[in-house]
């Protein structure tokens, strides 16, 4: 598609982003309308929103536009599967400039639509607008299928802590591309595009998960929104985290501890969750960790002790940006 955002216009954008897409049975009425109409079975709408900031959340020189697609999607439906919910439905925001390139926005649309594909999901709809920074704002909806939903609020003592997905490894990618380079890729492509396990959240639920939520600020980090939810002490063991070899070579090639990425790296968007002891897990989860036992400091320790090290991500601190 040759010419700029401005020279389609708002409408011939629309119309372009909007021929993009695919359906699902789920969505009764799709874009054109004033609004979607999705079905909501469980008679309850399971909702997650984000925003990602150009420079802030995604550079144009590290991701494609596709790729940006597929990320922004990917850490909302991430969260409608940590509710232990099936994605339904996604909305776009979107803002850019007129002098932008209309093949952008066009391949950001087949991001998202992929991405949704991957997880059981559609775009409904949404809303474009003109602005100087491009900024990308998705609402997920979900489903619970008649099932309650698991917060962060009911985890118990003695309950494992359990992980699925990828840990560290967009971390990992990011330490490569701020150092200019572009390999190991299998790093950089899990930082542009997380690939979140989400018929993890569902079929935890169905285990009898106590707790969940994914692994979108830092492991430490996530899971103590667990612990001050439950009003509990997570122990994690890291002799049962699991660091990849590649992981190992790119923390010695740069510096650093890989266990550091693996602990506090955000952006995997892997589902944890803590579970009773007598839950039988699948293959695909993996005890790092238990609940010890009601606190009145709710924190994350790991082997024992406090992290004393640096970590999580949070927007408003001073830690750099995910990229």
């Amino acid at each position: 598609m040759k010419g700029t955002v401005g020279e389609l216009g708002e409408f011939g954008l629309i119309r372009e982003l909007t021929s993009r897409l695919t359906t699902t049975p789920a969505v009764r009425l799709g874009p054109g309308d004033d609004a979607a109409v999705v079905a909501a079975p469980d008679r309850r709408v399971v909702a997650s929103t984000d925003v990602l900031l150009e420079g802030r959340h995604f550079r144009r020189d590290w991701s494609t536009a596709y790729d940006v697609g597929r990320k922004a999607t990917a850490q909302n439906l991430a969260d409608i599967a940590a509710m232990g919910a099936v994605p339904t439905a996604v909305l776009l925001g979107l803002v850019v400039p007129a002098e932008l390139p209309a093949t952008w926005p066009t391949e950001l649309m087949d991001g998202i639509r992929d991405e949704c594909q991957v997880a059981g999901a559609a775009v409904v709809g949404g809303d474009v607008v003109r602005g100087e920074t491009i900024t990308v704002a998705i609402t997920a909806l979900g489903d619970l299928r008649n099932h309650e939903p698991v917060t962060r609020s009911g985890a118990r003592a003695g309950d494992v802590v359990a992980v699925t997905g990828w840990l560290g490894w967009s971390a990992a990618g990011l330490a490569v591309l701020s150092r200019g380079f572009r390999s190991p890729r299998a790093f950089v492509e899990a930082h542009r595009r997380p690939e979140p396990p989400y018929h993890a959240g569902p079929a935890a639920a169905a285990l009898g998960a106590t707790a969940m939520t994914d692994v979108s600020d830092g492991l430490i980090a996530d899971l103590g929104h667990i612990a001050e939810a439950s009003k509990v002490r997570i122990d994690l063991r890291t002799a049962a985290i699991d660091v990849p070899t590649q992981m190992s070579d790119i923390g010695q090639a740069v510096g650093v501890d890989p266990l550091q990425w693996v602990l506090t790296g955000g952006e995997d968007h892997a589902i944890v969750a803590t579970f009773p002891p007598d839950v039988k897990l699948p293959a695909r989860w993996k005890v790092i960790g238990e609940v010890v036992n009601p606190s009145a400091l709710p924190q994350v320790t790991v082997d024992g002790a406090p992290w004393d090290k640096a970590g999580g991500w949070d927007h408003f601190g001073d830690l750099e940006p995910g990229e």
